[in-house]
């Protein structure tokens, strides 16, 4: 059953607009976005997904693809609890927890789950560890929390293959994406190890045959795997995915209730949506105004860089613009992540986002002082929020990565790769800096030698002993999942002592934002006094944050889009017969004739 096409015409008899009703209308294509649709399309429901960007997948078929998801079979076999969770989570954020939030959370990601394994392409792998981001904090365990996309092959999307969103080339090597864990360990053992070799080797070798093959290549892993086949299940659901359609403006019928959107882009013109508009475009960090006015760094200058897709604040702008707001009270309104950016010699530039690098052995951060900071091997998310505190009364929020030869050799800063990789484009662009001592490489970074001479002499005591007093790095098993767990005493720490030295400029980035639009606890849209929009949801980055600004653990964006954009697509339908004024005992009728009024499924 297709949904109602209708065109209305000027009296020369020219097409001026094109009607299209279906049930439910998803704007955006993300983890939360296809959660929502594959829910209601398992319900009979049809369902459009608008993604304004000519790929499908968002900022999730970018991303490493994790999903936190405590309460999962896995982890509850292996002995976790939801005390230990919510105990975790309320240290997390305590001046923001929400409860109520966190509940809902937890009582549906076994539901959810089950729903994408059974009903679904979708598979995950449950690995045995994966620390938790804060592994100091009462409730924080060593695994069985985060889960990860089983790898696939983008040949099942057929000829929509090419639509999937390519990966982000700052994560790629030579075209592959590796894996956390195992995977790019062997990545960091290339020029050490035969056995290494042989394996990055096969890879690649892979990699390049149906790159030339198939235009790219077409084994998928990561975010990009899991966005393969959330979009083969939806395609195989009915779901009409329309790419390269913003959403210009939402409609909203007599009684303020949202009723559906005007699109613009390939397939312009009206949608009538009958159940209700999900909200699934991502955060606002791509938007200078909002950031401006939310962000605490950002004054508008050239001071954030965001790796991320789709992050325009559409979603916030247009449920403003219906009556709702954006509720900024969590403890960090982004999720930060620091970057190095890479110019071209022609402007153009590309980002290399920090997420693991900074905490391997020989490699540390300074201030434009010098000095070190922070723990470099904390997550990065909680590194950025350092690194703004500690910048919060200087001009810009900056810093410097540093390594000495033996780390470049070995691991590389950034985009500018270990050996046996040449460098000489990187040192021309300016991303590089080279000293032949820390004081020469003090004085073409701006600061004074004998400061960052003294830093990098404190460090080096204690990383020979592995210990560092002054940041307690490598101090937990989440800080050692970060470096190198071949190396000893500490997976995180070596000595810089072996010239020359070298430098990157890192500036602030993010992952999205955990201030988002203020929804009640069914993701309703609410307005500033907290009245609910009918017909408005908004999931995943477009929402406020359900852990309160706090960032738990590996996929914590898409572990919660997941969960609540499944029970978004699970309820659209109960949530509007209820708004129709259909009873609990005739709510399944009332939904039935309404969905297939006028052949409107």
């Amino acid at each position: 059953m297709s949904p109602r096409t209708a065109t209305t015409g000027t009296t020369s008899g020219k097409t001026t607009e094109k009607s299209t009703v279906c049930d439910v209308l998803v704007v955006g294509s993300g983890a939360a976005g296809m959660a929502a649709a594959l829910k209601a399309a398992s319900q009979g429901l049809s369902v459009i997904v608008a993604e304004k960007e000519q790929y499908v997948g968002g900022t999730t078929a970018i991303s490493a693809g994790w999903a936190w998801v405590p309460g999962n079979r896995a982890g509850t076999e292996a002995g976790d609890t939801r005390e230990a969770v919510e105990t975790y989570l309320r240290n997390l954020a305590p001046d923001t927890y929400n409860a109520d939030g966190v509940a809902d959370f937890l009582d549906n990601v076994p539901e959810a789950l089950e729903f994408f394994e059974r009903e679904t392409d979708v598979s995950f792998v449950y690995p045995d560890k994966a620390p938790d981001y804060q592994m100091d904090l009462p409730g924080a365990r060593l695994g069985g929390r985060a889960i990860l996309p089983t790898d696939t092959d983008a040949r099942i999307l057929g000829d929509k293959r090419l639509l999937m969103q390519p990966y982000l080339s700052s994560y790629t090597v030579f075209g592959y994406m590796p894996q956390v864990g195992p995977d790019i360990n062997e990545f960091f053992h290339v020029n050490q190890s035969v056995t290494s070799f042989v394996y990055v080797a096969r890879k690649l070798l892979r990699t390049w045959v149906d790159a030339a093959r198939y235009r790219r290549p077409v084994l998928r892993s990561n975010g990009n795997a899991l966005m393969t086949l959330m979009v083969k299940s939806a395609l195989d659901a009915g779901v009409r995915l329309w790419e390269s359609t913003p959403v210009e403006s939402l409609t909203r019928g007599d009684d303020g209730a949202v009723t559906g959107a005007v699109l613009g882009g390939d397939r312009a013109g009206r949608v009538e949506a009958r159940l209700g508009v999900i909200l699934a475009a991502g955060g606002f960090s791509g938007d200078a105004e909002l950031r401006r006015r939310y962000f605490p760094h950002d004054a508008g200058g050239d001071d954030h860089f965001t790796p991320t897709v789709g992050h325009g604040g559409d979603a916030a702008r247009m449920a403003m613009a219906a009556g709702g707001h954006i509720d900024d009270g969590v403890s960090s309104v982004g999720s930060w992540a620091p970057v190095t950016v890479f110019r071209y010699r022609d402007g153009r530039r590309r980002l290399f986002p920090h997420l693991r690098a900074i905490g391997l052995p020989g490699l540390v951060a300074v201030d434009r002082h010098g000095k070190r900071f922070g723990n470099e091997a904390l997550s990065y998310h909680d590194f950025g929020g350092t690194m703004i505190a500690h910048d919060a009364d200087e001009d810009g929020t900056y810093g410097f990565v540093i390594a000495d030869a033996k780390a470049m050799h070995k691991y590389g800063i950034g985009y500018a790769k270990p050996w046996p990789m040449p460098r000489g484009y990187f040192y021309r662009t300016g991303y590089l800096v080279r000293g032949e001592t820390l004081a020469d490489l003090a004085g073409k970074l701006g600061m004074d030698p004998a400061e960052l001479e003294q830093t990098i002499g404190t460090f080096n005591r204690g990383a020979v002993e592995g210990v560092d007093a002054e940041f307690g790095r490598g101090s937990t098993e989440y800080n050692h999942f970060r470096g190198d767990l071949e190396h000893r005493p500490n997976p995180n720490l070596a000595a810089l002592d072996k010239g020359p030295y070298y430098a990157a400029k890192i500036q602030m980035g993010d992952l999205g934002t955990f201030a988002g639009v203020a929804v009640d606890r069914d993701n309703v849209v609410v307005t500033a006094e907290g009245a609910p929009i009918p017909g408005l949801f908004a999931v995943g980055a477009a929402a406020r944050s359900v852990f309160g600004g706090g960032y738990p653990g590996y996929g914590s964006h898409i572990g919660a889009a997941l969960v609540f954009g499944y029970r978004a697509g699970r309820d659209v339908a109960r949530l509007a017969a209820e708004r129709r004024g259909g009873s609990a005992a005739g709510r399944g009728a009332q939904v039935a004739a309404d969905v297939s009024e006028g052949g409107a499924r």
